[in-house]
């Protein structure tokens, strides 16, 4: 049977590109990291912008809602990461994070934690109960770290994918690469988990036209289904 989508509501902001969208699991607000370096929370009922600011002369490229906080973090291509405070706006913390682009950031589900990924080839484990400190470093990519994903079976692993067109499966508290899959045959653009029959699933977006599906299968992840544009 076919299914057909319809937009309910369109917002617009100008700006150049709109880099990242972010929605809050109880504010009708959505996040909006934009090129021009502002963000903007937007009342998706009320269709007008609830706030906008400045953020950095640099494009942004991640900004999630840290809810447990209420504070908003902003990833931006001058390698800095940004906290603000939603309710007041007020700056929390500044950090010089990485020497390149920041591409992603995600919240740990339950833990203090976030991780970000950038075109310098790290990932870096951050502790916002610890002031922000930088607790562990993951270097294994060859090229830019686009993003990264929880394991929503096993929070203590992550998935992070490369333009080096690889996934890289991590354990978080030692520090250490569990395995490597050789997913694409050119370079990986997104990575979610989700589960389904009490199973992570994986799948990857990659520059070769191809979506893919992957099961952790005896502790490797195998290709599962693949989709081809």
């Amino acid at each position: 049977m076919a299914h057909s989508l319809k937009f309910e509501k369109e917002m617009v902001q100008t700006s150049e590109r709109v880099k990242c969208v972010d929605l809050h699991p109880s504010k009708p607000w959505i996040l909006a990291a934009l090129y021009s370096g502002n963000v903007c929370i937007w009342n998706y009922h009320s269709q007008k912008i609830e706030k906008s600011f400045k953020v950095t002369e640099s494009p942004v490229r991640s900004a999630k809602f840290l809810v447990r906080e209420n504070w908003i973090v902003v990833g931006a291509d001058d390698g800095h990461i940004h906290v603000y405070d939603y309710d007041t706006m007020e700056m929390i913390k500044d950090i010089e994070a990485h020497t390149d682009y920041i591409r992603s950031l995600i919240i740990h589900p339950t833990l203090p934690y976030m991780l970000s990924s950038s075109d310098d080839k790290l990932i870096k484990l951050w502790d916002w109960e610890k002031d922000w400190i930088c607790s562990k470093v993951f270097e294994g990519h060859q090229h830019y770290v686009m993003q990264a994903a929880f394991d929503p079976n096993d929070l203590n692993t992550f998935a992070s994918a490369s333009l080096d067109g690889t996934i890289k499966i991590w354990n978080m508290d030692s520090g250490s690469l569990d395995f490597t899959l050789d997913a694409h045959s050119k370079g990986i653009n997104c990575i979610e988990y989700f589960m389904a029959d009490d199973k992570p699933f994986l799948i990857s977006g990659s520059d070769d036209y191809t979506a893919k599906m992957m099961i952790n299968r005896y502790g490797t992840m195998k290709p599962n289904v693949v989709s081809e544009n």
